[in-house]
């Protein structure tokens, strides 16, 4: 380890844990912590992230946040068991910013991932998000009203080899934890790992092997509160060892009732493997990142290609209904919304946009021009007035010495370690995607150029006229950098 100047080595005892290692910071103000959970499993059937309707409850979903207040600011982190936010992000953050004077850019918002959730772009799951939006402004005054200090913030990270990737990426294993701890007592375990969740049930509400990771850990370490959120997991799944598919498809068969217990069986397995991982970081040496409170959002412009040509847009659609019209998700005909999008901006004669900037997305996640005053005037109904959806919105936050990034949207693995690579050498830092709302795929240049799922889900889920530009790997990473830079080189807040 190298020496840090102005640091001491100190050896801490982790409850429950084996003795750790912990490099430690000389941030004079008293930091505080509080943390708080709710129950957010919906009370009637909802379209899930999976796209069926839930058919009952396997496990509760809940909402988790933890606020730090260095006696400046105060930065809000919630996770929560959905695959995102979406309609409740931004009526969330107008609220913290109107009554609590907390700025967007201290509220981190980050999603589990989860598809056994509801998923708010249905526009009969919209009266959800709006509850859920006053559910985690409640959970964030509790949060605030239970908070205990000093408490000291550390950072470890280690590695869970139970997960792979794909589009010709190499995998990113890191697991990262950020230890809360007041004296010996642990306060908060906040983790990311970058994977598409294991779910235990087909057709029921639960949160995904995560959610059983978080229930052992808290198990293991008494009086704990056990946070996650997904890294960038965009290209990255569980590892199905032996013959796991295969025997999936045999229970399939056989019903959903034994195909729901397979699930459940491997789910909890997975938990298990990611709770011992999370456990054996945080006995281990741990650097000190207690500090001040800083923290910046940006939203980031990433390029888009041309559009195809009209007659090949033409041909396209020939391959579903004429009057089709624009369809929401689980639609069969949502994937060619783009089509269709494609035609009336050449039909109306709108100027093809080359940047995500030039877009908003509409609650229902439709990509409309921001010129484009007849759409506009359509979706009304779901486009925020004050904080519209605009691609790629970024937060970076430092925590004494370490930025903690978040990033929206499904951001693929090899960015995510771009990211981390540049820094790591230098400081610790914390990187997270699956931030606000929607989440588009974020690709690499590769998964642009094998045309492959992640990179064509900007047209067939978010009817995009026109797809990403190879380059667009390039500028998040760079823009994300910058923005870190940015925020190091930001003096020191005084406490």
């Amino acid at each position: 380890m190298k020496a840090l100047t102005k640091a001491v080595l100190l050896l801490s005892v982790a409850i429950g844990g084996p003795l750790s290692l912990t490099v430690t910071s000389g941030f004079a103000a008293e930091l505080k912590a509080g943390t708080a959970k709710v129950v957010i499993t919906n009370q009637t059937p909802r379209v899930m992230t999976n796209g069926r309707v839930s058919s009952g409850v396997l496990k509760d979903i809940y909402a988790r946040a933890l606020v730090l207040n260095d006696g400046r600011k105060r930065l809000v982190i919630i996770t929560y068991d959905l695959n995102c936010l979406d309609v409740a992000t931004p009526i969330l953050r107008t609220r913290l910013k109107r009554e609590l004077s907390i700025d967007p850019a201290y509220v981190v918002l980050l999603a589990t991932h989860n598809h056994n959730g509801p998923i708010q772009i249905v526009p009969d799951n919209f009266d959800y998000g709006r509850w859920l939006a006053d559910k985690l402004y409640d959970l964030v005054k509790e949060a605030m009203g239970r908070e205990v200090g000093p408490v000291r913030l550390l950072f470890g990270s280690g590695h869970g080899y139970f997960i792979q990737s794909s589009g010709n990426a190499p995998v990113d294993y890191e697991i990262q934890l950020l230890k809360v701890m007041k004296g010996e007592q642990v306060v908060a375990l906040l983790f990311n790992h970058g994977t598409h969740p294991l779910q235990g049930s087909i057709d029921k509400v639960g949160p995904g092997h995560p959610g059983w990771a978080m229930d052992e850990i808290e198990a293991k370490i008494p009086g704990s509160f056990a946070m996650y959120s997904d890294a960038c997991g965009g290209n990255q799944f569980p590892r199905l060892r032996g013959r796991i598919r295969e025997e999936l498809a045999a229970a399939q068969k056989q019903g959903t009732e034994v195909a729901n217990s397979f699930l459940l069986k491997h789910t909890k397995s997975l938990a298990h493997e990611l709770a011992v991982s999370i456990l054996d970081i945080a006995g281990g040496e741990l650097r000190d990142v207690t500090g001040p409170i800083t923290s910046s959002m940006q939203t980031l412009s990433l390029p888009l290609r041309d559009p195809i040509p009209r007659a090949e847009a033409e041909v396209l659609a020939k391959n579903f209904p004429a009057d089709t019209g624009f369809v929401p998700y689980p639609n069969k005909f949502r994937g060619t919304n783009w089509v269709r999008m494609l035609l009336y901006w050449y039909e109306r004669g709108l100027p093809f946009p080359k940047w995500t900037t030039d877009l908003i997305c509409t609650d229902d996640t439709y990509l409309i021009h921001k010129s484009d005053r007849q759409m506009l005037d359509r979706y009304d109904y779901s486009i925020h007035d004050e904080l519209p959806c605009i691609y790629e919105e970024v937060i970076v936050a430092k925590l004494g010495p370490m930025p903690l990034v978040a990033m929206q949207g499904e951001v693929c693995a090899p960015i995510g370690m771009r990211i981390k690579d540049a820094f790591r050498h230098e400081i610790p830092i914390m990187v997270f995607s699956y931030m606000g709302e929607h989440n588009l795929y974020i690709p690499t240049r590769e998964l642009v150029r094998l045309d492959a799922y992640q990179s064509k889900v900007i047209q067939i889920q978010y009817a995009s006229p026109v797809g990403w530009a190879p380059e667009v790997e390039d500028e998040m990473v760079g823009g994300v950098i910058k923005m870190v830079e940015d925020i190091r080189s930001t003096a020191e807040p005084t406490p």
